[in-house]
């Protein structure tokens, strides 16, 4: 399995080979760095940690710095495992872990968009353009009778929209810059340029 971490950069247009264009996103991927191997003996489960990037130390806790021997991670991340790692503690994993033509799951965190209405956050087309229609283009129109003076849970409604966990899956690695260690993902990927992302091949 291979995994690594990265920060979204600008959508583009890749010109392929055979002369097509993609729409394309720029990851600004890795190097990250193997902190901790955990196993199912001593931990209960296979895993690996992984740091990526790098931050002020003001703003990391003691407890951290020892855990990485002082050095100033961005992030830690854990990747599980079904059977026993095979890389080692200290090893960087760079772009190169990849090729060309790989298939890959890219997990990120949406952008927010703060408190929104039933027509954007939930697709629903509004009340009718008819006469005696007034200020009512965008309701959501009644919410069901029946159950006295409470909403029914699950009711589709305005409310907070975005800033959730968004995984997309079965992307395509079009292109790969090792000396600027980027990849070039077909497809848009969620969150805005600067937002951690996860791949996984």
């Amino acid at each position: 399995m291979k995994f690594i971490l990265g920060t979204k950069g600008e959508m583009t247009q890749y010109f392929g080979e055979d002369g097509r264009v993609y729409p394309a996103t720029i990851v600004n991927a890795g190097p990250i760095t193997i902190t901790q191997i955990k196993n199912s003996t001593a931990d209960g489960y296979d895993a690996v940690q992984y740091g990526f990037g790098n931050r002020n130390e003001k703003n990391i806790s003691k407890s951290v710095l020892g855990h990485t021997k002082g050095v100033t991670f961005r992030t830690l991340k854990e990747l599980r495992l079904d059977e026993s790692a095979t890389k080692a503690v200290g090893e960087v994993v760079t772009v190169d872990e990849f090729a060309v033509g790989d298939k890959i799951t890219v997990s990120g965190t949406s952008k927010g968009k703060g408190f929104q209405g039933v027509v954007k956050r939930h697709g629903f087309a509004g009340g009718r353009r008819s006469h005696g229609q007034k200020h009512s283009e965008r309701e959501h129109g009644s919410i069901g009778g029946g159950l006295r003076n409470r909403v029914p849970a699950g009711t589709r409604m305005g409310g907070r929209m975005g800033g959730d966990r968004i995984t997309v899956k079965n992307l395509e690695i079009l292109a790969i810059d090792n000396k600027a260690s980027q990849l070039i993902i077909k497809g848009a990927i969620p969150g805005r340029p600067g937002t951690l992302l996860e791949i996984v091949s």
